[in-house]
């Protein structure tokens, strides 16, 4: 595979799980495990003002906790919250006692700060180990991280995992496409770890060198910082002839290392000797009916500098607690389909810019390079999807291009249920992104702020 003997099958298949005792545990002794605590979180964050003056008003405190039900009597934590008391309003422990500040990545508005302590550093490294390991990562391997290294989490976080694995990091960093090529076939990595849009950025890139992707020499992939499809995976895959995993955590509640994928790939397993997960509808915030998709709620339970209760994330997914082939017994999440607050309403229709990129990896000649344009110059909105097309399909026949147009705007209707405009562009001409890719330009506002 990739230039290197093929794997053996015996090395794929042992050592897959890098904590047996946590990612194992009978469902009762971590239910136990769970409800002891999140009584010390509880005990923790009451002196935080935030929760503490919460606490107050409701008569609530570690004492209130008596079942894991009662989760459900405290406190939801958001974004806001965390703006309205930065730098480090949530801080629960001395600033003495702070190894390390870090930030989310900003993309839905002002960056928030969130705090470290060493003892969070070991555990946060511990997290990205397990679904690491699960997602091939040995010893001997060598990693390249292709993410930020700044306030970000993501490039650091995956770095001090792969470090506790005991493999060797190749701390890229994000960018300079021509230069990630160069190290990979200088230092022939394992491994690659980036957003997945910045992963088809890379085999764009090498196909532009003259070098055939498959040939590069990397065998598995994790990928996270952004929704993507199990079409967009398949896509991956067939590009760079690796297997690609799937990894969610988010700044606020840790980073990277909430949940990953083990060899089944059926779902991301959420370290739950962690975190507590649920999943509410959005609106009522009540739980949604098993399976059904909803918005995930998190709780902090080992975090020190800054643990969270019922952090409300936006990001909507499934919960699937069915047991799963690899072992473990921990619950599953669904990939991210798409954020409370990226949701766009058109014409009345809840879309989410997943649902354009699955429609388009439907249809062959298209590629994932997109850009969702948003208008209303009357009345009703206008839509327009701009898709780059593979440099082999891009052509200048006029009949051929109004057919994959026509075939494009048929899927997003019966994907996403609306109808757009299609406009097919060149290879490489819509801007790419070495962070999470930016896909929706809505300029509706402009037009309201125009009027008002």
């Amino acid at each position: 595979m990739n230039g290197r003997d093929p794997v053996d099958r015996r090395e794929e298949e042992a050592g897959r799980i890098w904590n047996p005792g946590a990612e194992t545990l009978p469902r009762e002794e971590l239910r136990a495990l769970q409800l002891e605590r999140l009584r010390a979180t509880v005990e923790r964050v009451s002196q935080v003002p935030f929760y503490r003056e919460h606490f107050r008003r409701q008569d609530l405190g570690a004492h209130s906790i008596r079942t894991l039900d009662d989760l459900r009597r405290l406190p939801f934590t958001t974004k806001e919250d965390l703006r309205r008391h930065q730098p480090l309003g949530f801080l629960a422990v001395p600033r003495h006692e702070v190894a390390r500040i870090h930030g989310s990545s900003g993309t839905t508005g002002t960056p928030t700060f969130v705090a470290y302590t060493a003892q969070d550093l070991r555990t946060w490294s511990e997290l990205c180990a397990r679904f690491l390991v699960a997602g091939g990562l040995r010893p001997h391997h060598t990693a390249q991280v292709a993410f930020g290294y700044g306030l970000f989490t993501g490039g650091f976080g995956l770095h001090y995992g792969i470090e506790r694995v005991g493999a060797a990091v190749i701390p890229a960093a994000a960018g300079n496409t021509r230069r990630q090529l160069d190290i990979m076939r200088e230092l022939d990595p394992e491994v690659l770890i980036c957003t997945p849009s910045y992963a088809l950025t890379i085999a764009d890139g090498a196909r532009e060198l003259g070098i055939e992707p498959r040939s590069l020499p990397i065998r598995y992939g994790h990928f996270g910082g952004e929704p993507w499809s199990e079409d967009m995976r398949r896509e991956i895959e067939s590009e760079l002839n690796i297997l690609a995993f799937n990894n969610y955590g988010l700044s606020e509640v840790f980073g990277p290392g909430v949940s990953g994928e083990c060899p089944a790939r059926n779902g991301m397993h959420i370290q739950e000797d962690h975190f507590i997960v649920e999943c509410l509808d959005p609106e009522t915030l009540e739980p949604v009916p098993e399976g059904e998709p909803g918005e995930l709620v998190i709780t902090n339970l080992s975090r020190e500098a800054m643990p969270l209760l019922r952090y409300r994330t936006r990001d909507i997914a499934r919960l699937d607690r069915t047991p799963c082939a690899c072992g473990r017994t921990t619950t599953r999440m669904s990939r991210v389909t798409g954020r409370t607050d990226d949701m766009l309403i058109i014409r009345g229709v809840n879309v989410f810019p997943s649902q354009i990129e699955e429609a388009l990896l439907r249809v062959e000649g298209a590629t994932p390079h997109y850009l969702i344009e948003i208008d209303r110059p009357g009345t009703l909105d206008e839509v327009h999807v701009k898709v780059e097309m593979h440099p082999e399909i891009f052509s200048d026949r006029m009949d051929r291009m109004q057919t994959l147009c026509e075939r494009i705007s048929r899927e997003i209707q019966t994907v996403a249920g609306i109808r757009a405009h299609v406009d097919l562009v060149e290879p490489r001409s819509i801007e790419r992104s070495v962070g999470k890719a930016k896909r929706v330009l809505d300029k509706r506002g402009l037009h309201r702020d125009d009027d008002a």
